[in-house]
């Protein structure tokens, strides 16, 4: 019977077909094990199938080429020339392959590829800091990507498919996203060290700051930061000030301590290197304040699974000394 050339054109759509698109990855696969071998009974028996089966791929194939790959005779086979350069070059190609089916396979089970977090800030020792740290030892293939600005561009661009997760302050329900609270943080007011309320207190209260002059940036979570504010010291007379500053939280914290304002963080913003102020948790906040991940339902990475998983786990109450304090 005789065979299609190399390059032909599919009858049934018109369309050119290449000779390699055609050959069975089964008899490449053969085809190497008898270059290995030089031997029809040995590659058989390392394949696990019968002889007459490879010996009829290897002749299928050499038809199918139009060239003949090995030199028979009674002490074995042979790779002629025109088989030794075709050896090396499948050789590479099936290389190429069975690593990108490894790689697919990591990439499924999230081993290798990127994660992308949209995060209000970095602290060390807090929750999120040791989240990421955990994270990547656990999955040193991931590339892990970090942006920073306010919960409403991380959620802008999440939508865009420009961040695999988001940590954001507080629970926001949205219609497209799903949400999950991760962890808490008491809520706590930042004094210039000399303020009135900065010796012999313990705590404090809402009522105590009324009229003071509040600082909040401008990014992070410096917006909610203002409605929190406002919604506490509504109604109160004087009203409070509340001036918002294009700055870093490095920057806000100094600016407490040289007499600027007040503000009010999370705790894990006291684990930062300061001088000049104090903290001072509240007495009548009602709750900590929770941190929640965010992200899009469509999102299928493996890579965001393996995060939400791990900061599941490490929510649990005694994990970590440290992240308890936080809790």
């Amino acid at each position: 019977m005789r065979r299609r050339p190399a390059s032909t054109t599919d009858r049934q759509w018109g369309m050119p077909t290449s000779l390699g698109s055609r050959i069975p990855l089964a008899s490449l696969i053969h085809m190497l094990a008898v270059a290995e071998y030089l031997s029809f009974h040995r590659a058989a028996k390392a394949l696990g199938v019968s002889q007459p089966s490879v010996s009829a791929r290897i002749r299928t194939l050499e038809e199918d080429l139009g060239v003949r790959l090995f030199e028979r005779n009674t002490r074995g086979v042979r790779l002629t020339e025109a088989g030794r350069l075709f050896v090396e070059r499948v050789s590479v190609g099936v290389d190429q392959l069975d690593h990108a089916v490894k790689t697919a396979g990591m990439a499924a089970s999230g081993e290798c590829g990127r994660l992308r977090i949209g995060i209000h800030a970095l602290i060390p020792r807090s929750f999120l800091a040791e989240l990421i740290a955990r994270y990547r030892e656990a999955h040193p293939g991931i590339e892990v990507e970090i942006t920073e600005g306010t919960a409403r561009d991380a959620i802008m661009q999440l939508r865009a498919d420009r961040l695999d997760v988001a940590f954001v302050a507080g629970s926001p329900e949205l219609p497209d996203c799903h949400t999950r609270p991760i962890w808490t943080e008491p809520l706590v007011a930042v004094l210039p060290q000399d303020h009135r309320l900065a010796a012999g207190q313990s705590a404090i209260t809402w009522s105590d700051l009324t009229g003071e002059t509040f600082l909040v940036r401008q990014g992070g979570t410096g917006p909610q930061v203002h409605d929190h504010i406002v919604l506490r010291l509504a109604g109160r007379w004087p009203a409070p000030s509340i001036l918002r500053f294009d700055v870093g939280r490095g920057t806000l914290l100094s600016m407490v301590g040289q007499g600027f304002g007040i503000t009010i963080v999370g705790s894990a913003t006291s684990l930062l290197p300061t001088t000049g102020i104090v903290f001072l948790p509240f007495a009548d906040e009602p709750e900590p304040v929770p941190f929640s991940a965010v992200w899009s339902p469509f999102n299928r990475n493996a890579t965001l699974r393996n995060m939400l998983t791990l900061a599941g786990k490490m929510n649990r109450p005694g994990d970590s000394p440290q992240l308890a304090q936080q809790q």
